[in-house]
């Protein structure tokens, strides 16, 4: 692969059924670099390999699932690997549309900054009101864990420069991984911009997509996190 290239991130579990369709409708060049898609499989137990093989991915497999946040770090690893100029995420549920990857990569290309977030929460249209008001309930939460919040903590959809992923140092191997981002990000001082992005919520993607119990585990972590500082 060239050394100057985007490479987009895709932790999947389990994401056979709308993963294919995610990696067809990405685009193929960006500001005339080649976008490289990587799927971390965390140890699925379907075809979810399978399929991002044979829509030309690069795959890396975790033997058991370990949660988003570790796929995330082999994810980081592995496009620093690459030698990837431009490094992207997002989620494998078709949650996010390919298209909007271009105004996150164009926004760290060209108008400098280290770090561009997808941010739901500009047009909240078709999202779920309880995931409104637990998006809201983390922004406040990591605010005071980090010291720093951004509009939506707990968008997966980001793009970094490949000296941003050098200097974020991921611990989190769970949904917590969002707003410790945010955290690395205030932390190291990179600069960054929330993009607005349209979600695209089917009756899959609110299957998939963070649960109850998942938000109570990312706010035990990040207060976990928080007592350790104590």
């Amino acid at each position: 692969m060239s050394k100057y290239s985007i490479v987009v991130i895709i932790p999947a579990f389990n994401e056979a059924t709308e993963l294919g369709r995610v990696l067809e409708e990405m685009p193929l060049r960006i500001n005339g670099l080649e976008v490289f898609p990587l799927v971390v499989d965390d140890g699925s137990n379907d075809r979810t390999s399978y399929i991002a093989r044979s829509h030309g991915a690069f795959v890396v497999r975790h033997l058991t699932n370990l949660g988003v946040g570790a796929a995330t770090r082999t994810g980081f690893c592995a496009a620093t690997e690459l030698d990837a100029e431009v490094v992207v995420t997002m989620d494998a549920d078709g949650q996010h549309d390919p298209a909007d990857i271009e105004q996150l990569v164009r926004c760290v290309m060209q108008e400098d900054y280290d770090v561009a977030i997808g941010n739901r929460m500009i047009r909240p249209k078709g999202m779920p009101a309880s995931r409104v008001a637990a998006n809201w309930l983390l922004n406040a939460i990591t605010l005071l864990v980090y010291r720093g919040s951004v509009s939506d903590s707990q968008s997966g959809f980001k793009c970094f420069t490949a000296k941003a992923v050098q200097l974020i140092d991921l611990k989190a191997d769970g949904y917590d991984v969002c707003s410790e981002i945010v955290g690395e990000i205030f932390a190291k001082k990179l600069r960054y911009k929330s993009i607005p992005i349209k979600t695209v919520y089917t009756t899959y993607s609110r299957a998939k997509g963070q649960h109850f119990l998942n938000g109570v585990n990312i706010i035990l972590q990040l207060l976990v996190r928080m007592m350790r500082r104590v």
